[in-house]
């Protein structure tokens, strides 16, 4: 097999961060215009986008199952891929919940909070363009603390919504579900803070 360029890596996590993007965008989506008759042609369509994610995420590890020389250490190219295809599981696994417990609508509060995911994500893959520059960016620093806001703020608003579900909530069932669809969605904005995480390290380890 041919050498991979190190552009390979980089353009890889790009088109993983972008399929992100896509997803979370269509997890809102959903939300904003809600119609449970829909909801499983709909979660078809975001598995579409995370078995996209998935095949780049075998790609990389193919390549570097084979590679002789790569830009960073094995080790962390591997935990890059593995962090940014979590992201596509959690926002795909947001979609199954609503599906199989059967919502019928949706809280106003998980709207917010989609919103937030998506922030983050367009930031993630802010952060995956700039990274192939780690040795010199004067803006990779910046992306990495704009998503860790960003997560701050989903997790304060994740506390608020449980808040609600608990105080206003009549039907227990209907707790139960919305309880695991919350915490998936901040899952969501966790996973992408993982990602900026494994950067700062990359970052540190490279300086």
């Amino acid at each position: 097999m041919a050498k991979k360029p190190d552009s390979f890596y980089f353009d890889n996590y790009v088109a993983c961060a972008d399929l992100a993007v896509q997803a979370a965008e269509l997890l809102t989506k959903i939300f904003e215009n809600f119609d449970p008759a829909k909801i499983h042609d709909m979660l078809d369509k975001m598995h579409s986008i995370e078995h996209a994610a998935d095949k780049k995420h075998h790609e990389l590890e193919d390549a570097l199952l084979t590679a002789f020389i790569t830009p960073l250490e094995r080790e962390d190219l591997d935990l890059m891929s593995c962090s940014l295809d979590t992201v596509l599981d959690r926002i795909e696994g947001v979609v199954q919940r609503v599906y199989f417990t059967n919502i019928q609508s949706i809280h106003p509060d998980a709207i917010v909070i989609a919103h937030k995911v998506t922030d983050a994500c367009r930031a993630m893959k802010d952060l995956m363009v700039e990274l192939p520059n780690y040795r010199k960016s004067k803006t990779l620093r910046e992306l990495v603390i704009q998503i860790n806001t960003i997560e701050s703020e989903a997790d304060e608003l994740y506390i608020n919504a449980m808040r609600n579900l608990h105080v206003n909530g009549k039907d227990p069932l209907e707790v139960i579900a919305w309880r695991d669809v919350y915490a998936f969605l901040e899952y969501c904005a966790d996973c992408c803070e993982n990602v900026a995480d494994v950067v700062d390290s990359i970052v540190m380890k490279n300086s």
